[in-house]
C-alpha cells in the first residue's frame, strides 16, 4: 500500500499562490476559503533582509490529532495516508479545527462544517496529480508514495534533506519542506 505525501521545495517556491487558487478551483470551495494557504517569512536582518513563501495545508499526519479528537469518527485516516472526513457524520463541533496544530482546517460557515485539503484524493485515483502540484509555475511541489524508494519524492527527501514541519510535535506529517 502507498503512502502519499507532499514534498515543497521552499527554495524555488515565489509565493504566486497558483498551488492555492488551483485547490480553490479543483474543489469549487467559497470564495476566501483557502485549503491550502501561503505564509510569508521574514529571513535575516537589515540590509539583507529576504522573504520565504510557507505553503501550509492539510499534513496527512500518520498520527494526526483531528482524528483522534472526533467524537463522531468523521475524521479518518486511509490506508494510504490521506486524512479524509465523512461529512454526512460531522456535527460541526469544531474539535478538529482547534486540534490540528498546523492551522490547516478551515471552518465554513455556510456549511456548518470544516474544510482541509484532501490531497486531491478523486485526482490520485484516476493517476491524476493533485491539482496544487500541477499547477505550480516554479515546480517547487512534488507528490507521490513515501514508502516507494524508487519514485521522486522518496529520492528528493534523501537527496535534497527535506524535513517535516515541526517534529517536534509527533504527529507525522507527510508533508515535507525543503528550506
Amino acid at each position: 500500500m502507498a503512502r502519499y505525501g507532499l514534498l515543497v521545495d521552499l527554495t524555488k517556491c515565489v509565493g504566486c499562490a497558483s498551488c492555492s487558487v488551483a485547490c480553490q478551483a479543483q474543489w469549487e470551495l467559497d470564495p476566501g476559503e483557502r485549503w491550502l494557504r501561503i505564509e510569508t517569512r521574514d529571513e535575516g536582518t537589515y540590509p539583507s533582509v529576504s522573504q520565504r513563501f510557507l505553503p501550509i495545508n492539510c499534513m496527512h499526519c500518520d498520527n494526526p490529532p483531528c482524528v483522534r479528537v472526533c467524537p463522531t469518527a468523521a475524521m479518518y485516516k486511509r490506508k494510504d495516508g490521506i486524512v479524509l472526513m465523512y461529512e454526512d457524520r460531522c456535527i460541526g463541533c469544531k474539535y478538529c479545527v482547534v486540534a490540528c496544530p498546523y492551522q490547516a482546517r478551515v471552518w465554513n460557515e455556510r456549511r456548518g462544517s470544516p474544510g482541509k485539503c484532501r490531497l486531491c484524493n478523486v485526482r490520485i485515483e484516476k493517476g491524476v496529480l493533485p491539482a496544487c502540484v500541477l499547477a505550480c509555475p516554479a515546480g517547487a511541489r512534488y507528490f507521490g508514495d513515501f514508502d516507494d524508494p524508487n519514485s521522486e519524492v522518496s529520492r528528493l527527501l534523501v537527496l535534497r534533506k527535506a524535513r517535516p514541519p515541526r517534529p517536534d510535535l509527533q504527529t507525522g506529517p507527510n508533508v515535507f519542506y525543503v528550506r
